[in-house]
C-alpha cells in the first residue's frame, strides 16, 4: 500500500491552501519519512495537508439502512446528496472547533473517494477510470442544528467539519468490497461495518452524482456513514479507521 501525502514544509500554512500557491507538495509517506522527486523530509518537519484539494465535496445521506433507522428516518429511494463547503476541510490531527451555535455534535466516520478526472454523465461500468483513490472522512456534524434547519447546510459546513485524510491510497492497490468503516471515540469503538452494507454502491452514487453535476479532478465525494453515530464532548478524540487504507484522527475542542 503506498501512502500518497500533500504537504507543506510551513507548518503553519491552512489546510485549505489551493495547489497552485507554491507551497504545497507531493510525496509517498514510508514510515517516518516523506519522500518526493526531489528528496525526502522527516515527517515530524512537515505539514500534511488533506489528500485533495476539491473544488466541492459532496457527500452521500443515510447511505446505510441500520444507520438510517437509528436516526429514525426512512430508508432513501435514491442517493440522498448534501453538501459540505471546501472551507470544512481539516487534516489529520488539526483540531475539530466546537462552534457556539451548537451544543450537540456528533462524529461521522465514512469512505472518501477522491475524483480523478472530469466526470459528466458516466455510466456505472466505467467508474473505476474517474477514481483516483480512497481515503478517510469524519462527516462531523451538529446535530441540532441539522434537524432545526431541515436542510443540512448549516450542520455539516462549519469550519473543520470535514477531517479528511492522513493521506490516499490509490484506487488500483484498494479491494473495494474488503473494506470496513470503524470509528473509535477515546479509543472505544463506535461504529464497524462494511462498505458492501451501503444502499448505494460506489457505481450507482457517482452515476447519480454526475447526472446533475460535473465532478472535477481532486473532488471529494463522502459515501455516507454505518451506524453507530453518536455524541462527543469537548476533549474527545475522534478515529476514522478503514482497513487497508489508514487512520484519521482528530479532536474536538472548545476555543
Amino acid at each position: 500500500m503506498t501512502k500518497h501525502v500533500r504537504f507543506s514544509l510551513d507548518t503553519e500554512v491552512p489546510p485549505t491552501i489551493p495547489d497552485g500557491s507554491g507551497k504545497v507538495l507531493y510525496g509517498t509517506l514510508v514510515g517516518d519519512v516523506v519522500y518526493t522527486n526531489v528528496g525526502k523530509h522527516p515527517l515530524a518537519q512537515v505539514r500534511l495537508l488533506p489528500p485533495c484539494s476539491p473544488s466541492k465535496i459532496v457527500c452521500v445521506g443515510r447511505n446505510y439502512a441500520d444507520h438510517a433507522k437509528e436516526m429514525g428516518n426512512a430508508i432513501p429511494i435514491e442517493p440522498l446528496i448534501f453538501m459540505k463547503p471546501p472551507s470544512s476541510l481539516i487534516a489529520h490531527g488539526d483540531e475539530v472547533i466546537y462552534p457556539e451555535l451548537t451544543n450537540s455534535i456528533s462524529y461521522e466516520g465514512e469512505l472518501g473517494v477522491i475524483i480523478g478526472k472530469r466526470a459528466w454523465h458516466i455510466e456505472k461500468a466505467d467508474w473505476e477510470q474517474y477514481v483516483l483513490g480512497f481515503t478517510m472522512i469524519n462527516d462531523v456534524t451538529a446535530r441540532d442544528l441539522q434537524k432545526k434547519d431541515g436542510q443540512w447546510t448549516r450542520g455539516k459546513g462549519f469550519d473543520t467539519f470535514c477531517p479528511t485524510g492522513p493521506w490516499m491510497v490509490r484506487r488500483e492497490e484498494v479491494d473495494l468490497p474488503e473494506l470496513r468503516v470503524t470509528s473509535f471515540v477515546d479509543g472505544e469503538k463506535r461504529q464497524d461495518a462494511p462498505v458492501t452494507d451501503m444502499l448505494f454502491d460506489l457505481p450507482t452514487v457517482l452515476h447519480y452524482i454526475t447526472q446533475f453535476m460535473t465532478l472535477e479532478p481532486g473532488d471529494l465525494i463522502a459515501t455516507g456513514t454505518p451506524p453507530g453515530v453518536g455524541i462527543v464532548e469537548p476533549g474527545a478524540l475522534m478515529r476514522v479507521e478503514i482497513q487497508g487504507i489508514g487512520a484519521l484522527e482528530n479532536r474536538l475542542v472548545r476555543k
